[in-house]
C-alpha cells in the first residue's frame, strides 16, 4: 500500500470539528497577551522618560507590528467574523503541500460556520473537513490536484475553453472562448473552498465572458457544461446575479436549436443569429439531457419558454417509446433522432455513448421536482425492466455483470458484449433509483424490483472498478468487450481490451457511482477504491508542472500520454472525489441532484416558480 499524506495535527479538526478548542485557546492566550502588554508597556514608559519621545513611538509601533496574535486577511469570504486564531504553526510546518499558496487556502477553508466558507448550500453544511484524520488528509490530496491541475491551465490557457498540457498551449471553440474550462470548474471552486482561483474565475467571466460569437456550438455540450456551471453557481454563490444574467443570455441563444418541425433539437447552434446547426440526426442523450438545465432556468426567470421547449423533447420521446412502429424496446430507445421527423434515426440501442444519459434524466427530472412528476419515475422504472430483461449479462469465469448492447433492436436476442466507460454512471443511477437519496439504512425493507436494482447497482460498480483493476496502470480503458464463453478457464480473463480503446480520457463516471454508492450505503470500500483510482491517476497522469495529461494506453509501463486535460476532470472527476472523502452533508443526495456534468441543482417545487 503506498504510504498516506501527512496531515496537520488531529486533521485541523480544531477549526471545523468542535469551536470550543478555538474559543477556550483564544481565551487563554489573550490573557497571556495583556500580561506581556502590560510590562511591555511600563517598560516602554520608562524609556521613553529616560531618552526620547520619538523612541517611545517607535518602539510601540516595532510591538504593534509584531504582534504574534494579529488576525490575518481571511478575504471576502469571512464576512468579518473571523474566529481568533491560534498557534497554528507546527501544525502547518507538517502540512506536506504542492506549492507555497496552498497552505494559505487550506486556512481560508476550515472554518464550521457556514457563513465563512464560499458556497451557499440549503441546508447548510456543519463542516466543511472530515473529523477523522485518514479521510481529511485525502480530501486535502484532491484539493491539491485540483490546484496543480488549475495551475497549469491558468499559467498556460487561462480563459480558452480548453487545455492542451504537453504543449502548454490551450483551444477554444468561438473566438475569444465561451468559457468551457472556467465556467465548468466554477462549482468545484466554491465547493472547495478556493478563494483565490474563484475570485479570478468569477474576474474573467465578469470582464470576459461574452457568447455573442458567430460560431455554432454544441448545444447539449454547451448546456451540461456552461449553461449548467452558471446555474449551479448562481445558486451556490447565494444568488449572485451575474452568474443568472450570463446564464439567461446564454439560455436564450441555445433556444432557437428546438425550433425544428419536431421541437427535438438540432445538435448545434449559431451563437450570434439562433441558426441551428444540424449534420443528421441528433444523438437521443444529447437530446434528451437538457432538461434539468433549462427547467431550472424556467423556475429562476418565471419564463416557462424554456421549460416548454424542454419539456416537448420527453413528451415526443415518450410517444416513440408508446408507438407500436418504433423502433423503441420495452422503455429502451436508439441512440439516433431525426430532428425534421421526430423519429428514431436507427436501432441501435445502448446505455454507453448517445444513449447513457437519457436515461439519467429519467430518474433526475422526477427528482429535481420534488418527485412531483410521476411520469419521469413511471418511465424511469419502465427502462430499468428493459435494461434487466434485453441488456444485463454476466462474463465468464468471474460471473461480473455487465450492460451489453443491441445491434439491431428487432432483433433483441443478438447481443453485443461490449461496455463504454461511460455506461458506469448507472450503477449511481440504479441505487438512486431505490433510495432517492436517502441512505439505504433508513428504508423500509426493500421490495422485489428494488433489491434486484440494489444488486445491480452494487455489481456494476464492482464490474466498474475491475476495469480499472485489471490494468497495468489501474486506470480503465474507454471501452472494454466481455468474455462469452462458458467453457473459459478460471484463469482466463472476464475482459478484453481492444488495440483503438486502449486510452484513459481522465473520466469521471466509476468515480460518479462510487460516490452515490458510498453515500446511500456508507460502506467504506467504496472511498477505498476511489482512493486506488485517485493514486494512479497522481502517479501516471500528473505533470511536474501542472495539469493532468489523459492517456493513450492503460496497459504498458509507463504509459504514453496524450495533449488534453477535458474539463470534466476538474467539472466531475475531482469533484466526486473531493465529494466522496468530505461529510455527507455537502451536497445532500436528498437536496440536490447533480446534472451529468456533475454541477449541483437545488431540488423545488414546480409550484414555487419564481
Amino acid at each position: 500500500m503506498l504510504p498516506t499524506h501527512r496531515i496537520m495535527k488531529n486533521g485541523r479538526g480544531d477549526f471545523y470539528d468542535d469551536d470550543k478548542y478555538s474559543k477556550t485557546n483564544s481565551k487563554e492566550s489573550h490573557r497571556n497577551l495583556r500580561s506581556s502588554k502590560l510590562w511591555i508597556g511600563l517598560s516602554i514608559a520608562a524609556i521613553c522618560i529616560l531618552y526620547y519621545t520619538y523612541t517611545r513611538t517607535s518602539g510601540e509601533q516595532a510591538i504593534d507590528s509584531a504582534d504574534p496574535f494579529q488576525q490575518p486577511d481571511y478575504g471576502p469570504i469571512a464576512d468579518n467574523k473571523v474566529p481568533p486564531v491560534q498557534k497554528t504553526q507546527p501544525e502547518q510546518d507538517d502540512f506536506e503541500v504542492a506549492d507555497d499558496d496552498f497552505e494559505q487556502e487550506i486556512i481560508s477553508i476550515d472554518y464550521q460556520q457556514p457563513s465563512h466558507i464560499l458556497f451557499t448550500q440549503y441546508p447548510p453544511p456543519s463542516s466543511l473537513r472530515p473529523s477523522d484524520t485518514l479521510l481529511a488528509s485525502r480530501q486535502a490530496k484532491v484539493i491539491q490536484a485540483f490546484q496543480h491541475a488549475w495551475k497549469g491551465y491558468a499559467q498556460d490557457a487561462f480563459g480558452q475553453d480548453e487545455y492542451q498540457p504537453l504543449t502548454h498551449t490551450g483551444h477554444n471553440w468561438a473566438p475569444g472562448g465561451v468559457g468551457l474550462m472556467i465556467v465548468d470548474s466554477l462549482d468545484t471552486l466554491m465547493l472547495m473552498n478556493l478563494t483565490k482561483e474563484y475570485n479570478e474565475a468569477r474576474s474573467w467571466i465578469e470582464t470576459n465572458l461574452n457568447f455573442n460569437k458567430d460560431q455554432d456550438v454544441n448545444v447539449f455540450e454547451t448546456t451540461i457544461r456552461v449553461l449548467g456551471g452558471l446555474l449551479s453557481a448562481y445558486h451556490l454563490s447565494n444568488n449572485d446575479p451575474l452568474y443568472l444574467r450570463k446564464a439567461v443570455d446564454l439560455g436564450d441563444r441555445l433556444l432557437p436549436a428546438f425550433n425544428s418541425e419536431s421541437g427535438i433539437p438540432f445538435s448545434g447552434i449559431t451563437l450570434s443569429n439562433g441558426v441551428p446547426v444540424g449534420y443528421g440526426p441528433s444523438s437521443t442523450a444529447e437530446a434528451t439531457t437538457i432538461q434539468l438545465e433549462f427547467k431550472y432556468l424556467s423556475h429562476l426567470t418565471g419564463d416557462m419558454k424554456y421549460w416548454n421547449a424542454a419539456e416537448k423533447v420527453m413528451d415526443r420521446m415518450q410517444e416513440l417509446v408508446e408507438a407500436k412502429d418504433s423502433s423503441a424496446l420495452d422503455g429502451l430507445v436508439p441512440i439516433y433522432i431525426d430532428p425534421h421527423s421526430g423519429n428514431f434515426a436507427s436501432r441501435e440501442i445502448r446505455l454507453g455513448s448517445r444513449g447513457d444519459s437519457y436515461y439519467e434524466y429519467l430518474l433526475k427530472l422526477y427528482l429535481q421536482t420534488d418527485k412531483s412528476e410521476i411520469k419521469y419515475r413511471e418511465r424511469y422504472d419502465h427502462a430499468v425492466d428493459g435494461i434487466k430483461k434485453h441488456l444485463v449479462q454476466h462474463s465468464y469465469p468471474n460471473n461480473l455483470l455487465y450492460i451489453a448492447e443491441l445491434m439491431d433492436s428487432s432483433q433483441p436476442n443478438n447481443i453485443h458484449p461490449k461496455m463504454d466507460h461511460l455506461v458506469c454512471f448507472m450503477g449511481g443511477s440504479f441505487v438512486l433509483g431505490v433510495t432517492e437519496g436517502a441512505s439505504i439504512h433508513e428504508l423500509d425493507p426493500l421490495d422485489k424490483k428494488d433489491g434486484e436494482d440494489f444488486h445491480l447497482a452494487e455489481e456494476l460498480t464492482r464490474t466498474c472498478y475491475e476495469m480499472y483493476n485489471m490494468t497495468a496502470t489501474g486506470l480503465a480503458s474507454e471501452i472494454v468487450y466481455f468474455n462469452t464463453n462458458p467453457h473459459s478457464g478460471p484463469d482466463e480473463p472476464d475482459m478484453d481490451i481492444h488495440m483503438r480503446d486502449k486510452h484513459n480520457l481522465l473520466r469521471p463516471e466509476t468515480l460518479e457511482s462510487l460516490f452515490i454508492m458510498y453515500r446511500t450505503t456508507g460502506q467504506e470500500k467504496y472511498r477505498d477504491w476511489a482512493w486506488n483510482i485517485f493514486e494512479s491517476f497522481e502517479k501516471y497522469t500528473k505533470l511536474p508542472d501542472g495539469g493532468y495529461a489523459a492517456l493513450k494506453d492503460v496497459t504498458v509501463i509507463p504509459p504514453p500520454a496524450d495533449n488534453r486535460m477535458d474539463t470534466f476532470f476538474l467539472a466531475e472527476t475531482l469533484k466526486y472525489l473531493y465529494l466522496i472523502f468530505s461529510p455527507d452533508d455537502i451536497i445532500p443526495l436528498e437536496n440536490y441532484v447533480l446534472n451529468t456534468e456533475a454541477h449541483p441543482l437545488p431540488i423545488f417545487s414546480p409550484n414555487e416558480m419564481q
